[in-house]
């Protein structure tokens, strides 16, 4: 399986950010906190260079706190500033200006000593679509000043947007990379919806994070679907058992799959299976 999606606009995307990088003093990443690895365009290592970055965990709130906190200490000894943020409700939101400021210390410090007082940090803000983006500028930003929605690819313009008297924000569209490296990676966008749910089956991305979830998570199965935690087999088992526990039959007893798949998945992105995190910092 190769799950392939770059609409035209991401191409031109990373030429516009490429462009735009000189007006910028820091870029915060925004990635998915359950899937750090995933969720992080590695054309942006490339791009960035030496700019100080910002790592922005957010959808914290549904990833395993245990495996946050790993993250954090991966992303701090590369020497990038982290801030846990759940951009949904805002928490740890509040915590952005200052951190950007800690990060930029000896920049500010700089810009003083040359009478440069006053003058904004510009913060480019960059994401793979659908890890809430345009959500977090709405929050720091206290306005929804970024179009925000809970699909893939709604931000598609440069827009600025003015926090406060020393902080502005380039917003910029989600920008996803023309091949992904392996199979793991392309399932777990597709996990969590960065993403377009048409571009694969639902049944068989359901059955790919059962297995997934059996191996590593098997008491949130118990507990929401209540099949037994050392159940094993392969996910289309997992699928069905799962299906019929929640009594979701079609004619002649059979198990209505498809309906299942949508639930699983849905439940898994909304966080109702608990705080899931599907990778973990590489062992050095």
């Amino acid at each position: 399986m190769n799950i392939q999606w770059y609409p035209g606009h991401m191409t031109k995307t990373r030429r516009q950010i490429q462009a735009d990088l000189k007006l910028v003093d820091l870029v915060a990443e925004v990635i998915d906190a359950r899937i750090p690895v995933s969720s992080r365009n590695p054309d942006l290592d490339e791009l960035v260079g030496e700019k100080p970055r910002l790592i922005v965990l957010n959808r914290a709130d549904q990833a395993d706190p245990a495996g946050t906190r790993a993250w954090c200490a991966w992303f701090r000894e590369r020497g990038w500033a982290v801030l846990e943020t759940n951009a949904r409700d805002g928490k740890g939101v509040n915590q952005f200006s200052i951190t950007i400021k800690n990060a930029m210390k000896e920049k500010l410090e700089q810009w003083k000593a040359k009478g440069m007082v006053g003058r904004p940090i510009r913060v480019m803000v960059v994401g793979v679509p659908n890890v809430g983006k345009s959500t977090f500028i709405n929050q720091v930003a206290k306005r929804k000043s970024a179009k925000a929605g809970n699909r893939p690819g709604v931000t598609r313009g440069r827009q600025w947007v003015s926090v406060d008297a020393g902080l502005d924000l380039l917003d910029t569209p989600g920008i996803l990379w023309p091949k992904f490296e392996d199979e793991a990676t392309g399932l777990h966008l597709a996990f969590t919806g960065a993403v377009k749910d048409e571009v694969m089956d639902a049944e068989t991305l359901a059955c790919r994070l059962l297995e997934l979830l059996a191996a590593r998570y098997p008491n949130a199965l118990e507990q929401r679907y209540q099949i037994p935690a050392d159940l094993s087999g392969q996910g289309w088992e997992l699928l069905e058992a799962c299906g019929r526990k929640r009594g979701f039959l079609i004619s002649g007893g059979e198990v209505d799959t498809e309906r299942m798949a949508k639930v699983l998945l849905d439940e898994y992105r909304s966080g109702t299976l608990g705080n899931i995190t599907l990778e973990l910092p590489p062992v050095e």
